[in-house]
């Protein structure tokens, strides 16, 4: 470029005297071509005659003002040198090689990020639909692309990748789950009670069905499984999934009450109780809560202090997933208290003080 850039001025400077003065410009010019070859021989005469890039952006420059019949008596080199001088100087003006940059230009990382994360929340999505979201966003990629980046992170751009993992399934069918698990009570006597507890994902409405002092059979699991149908009413149409283990006191006839509500019963897999983890959760709740602080003599002890801590959890103890709202609660909570001595808090004890209550005086 620099050398183009000289090559022009010199044609430019070379012009002037040609307009003024014609008659002199060539002979003028041809002095200036001996006078730079002699130069260029007394340089090199121990050696083969070389000219270097000034002396071939001399000459080029000054052949514009000498006549080109006359080149080959005046230029130590032939015509077609010198053209070929000229056309690389003139070429080099409009070379851009240097100046730009091959290829496409690098993905920014938040289009990469905003990629991964649209494959990690839509497990069926491939990368054209992708792209397609991408340009609905204002985000023009190619397919390629986007194909490229997720399989850069592991990720496979199939249309269909893997199913949805469970707590995906869950959480997209919360609202029509609901669980069922059994757990133990030992008394404080020794004997060993149990009780059947079912949990509505949606809602985390907990619905503690019966306690019982023998072994549970399936006669008694079906049983209980009516008490609940009944006790749902209505709500159990908003229902679709039962989730339940496989444990062998649930029968054909404990599944066949919720298949008649049209529910569909899914098994967890043998001895995976993370399957199944909010019922088991529910269930911790409960034995930390409530039945590890208290020491449970009976069948209908058990069942009043189970009652009791059922009542609690639904209408009172708040939950993350519900924005800190019970079970029970349609509204949001009230609002606010800044000014807290005009507003009096009353304590309401659960289970003998165990459990506690607040709520401001009416």
């Amino acid at each position: 470029m620099i050398v183009s850039l000289l090559y022009k001025v010199a044609r430019k400077l070379l012009s002037v005297p040609s307009v003024l003065l014609r008659a002199q410009v060539a002979k003028d010019a041809e002095l200036l071509v001996l006078r730079h070859e002699n130069a260029v021989l007394r340089r090199q005469l121990a050696g083969p005659v070389r000219y270097e890039m000034a002396d071939r952006v001399w000459f080029a420059a000054l052949s514009g003002l000498i006549p080109r019949r006359r080149w080959r008596e005046v230029f130590p080199v032939a015509p077609g040198t010198l053209l070929a001088w000229h056309r690389r100087f003139i070429a080099a003006k409009w070379h851009y090689t240097a100046r730009r940059r091959t290829g496409r230009p690098p993905t920014r990382a938040a289009i990469k990020t905003l990629i991964l994360r649209l494959a990690r929340e839509n497990p069926r999505w491939g990368h054209r639909r992708i792209q397609g979201e991408l340009a609905r966003l204002g985000h023009r990629i190619a397919a390629s692309t986007v194909w490229g980046v997720l399989n850069a992170a592991g990720i496979d751009p199939a249309p269909r990748r893997s199913g949805p993992t469970w707590r995906e399934f869950l959480t997209a069918q919360a609202e029509g789950v609901i669980a069922a698990d059994f757990f133990h009570i030992d008394t404080a006597l020794g004997r060993r009670l149990y009780a059947l507890a079912f949990l509505e994902h949606g809602t985390r409405r907990l619905h503690i069905t019966g306690v019982t002092t023998t072994h549970p059979t399936g006669e008694w699991a079906v049983q209980q499984a009516r008490n609940l149908a009944t006790d749902l009413g209505m709500r159990m149409e908003s229902l679709r999934f039962l989730l339940r283990d496989r444990d062998a006191k649930y029968g054909a006839a404990f599944d066949a009450v919720f298949k008649a509500e049209e529910l569909e019963v899914i098994l967890s897999a043998p001895q995976a109780p993370r399957m199944n983890a909010r019922c088991e959760r529910i269930i911790g709740s409960i034995r930390r809560e409530a039945l590890d602080q208290v020491l449970i003599v009976g069948e209908t002890h058990a069942r009043q202090v189970l009652a009791t801590y059922q009542r609690h959890y639904n209408a009172h103890r708040p939950h993350q997933a519900r924005h800190q709202l019970p079970p029970d609660a349609q509204e949001q909570p009230n609002a606010a208290v800044h000014d807290l001595d005009a507003r009096r808090v009353l304590r309401t004890r659960i289970l003998g003080g165990l459990i506690n209550e607040y709520r401001y005086a009416a």
